[in-house]
């Protein structure tokens, strides 16, 4: 999925067929922030607004914006993918074995789309 990226923030790209609009909201955030446009040029204008306004209104209501991928995040794995992982990780700690397979997984998806 391709998204819209603006200060750190990610928006969706979704076509509402049957009014022959865009729209989309804030990705990766709980808070709801949507916009809506009939071009996709307008669309990124209006994702732009939203987030501005979204950064504004946090400020005025003197409120943390939620910022998308913050840095950590905790995954289930089971027990024994856990301690497969842990052994592979040859005395690595887990969270740069695991930071290590994300940038391969990355790096393979972005030969695969050349």
């Amino acid at each position: 999925m391709k998204y819209l990226q603006y200060k750190d923030y990610f928006g969706t790209i979704e076509p509402d067929l049957e009014s022959n609009t865009l729209f989309g909201k804030l990705a990766f955030i709980r808070d709801l922030v949507t916009y809506e446009a009939t071009t996709l040029k307008e669309l990124n204008v209006e994702f732009r607004r939203s987030v501005d306004e979204y950064l504004l209104t946090c400020k005025e209501l003197e409120r943390i914006p939620q910022k998308p991928c913050k840095g950590s995040f905790n995954i289930r794995t089971g027990e024994a993918l856990h301690r497969e992982a842990v052994v592979a990780a040859e005395g690595q700690s887990l969270n740069a074995f695991v930071c290590e397979a994300i940038r391969e997984k990355i790096a393979n998806s972005h030969r695969l789309d050349n």
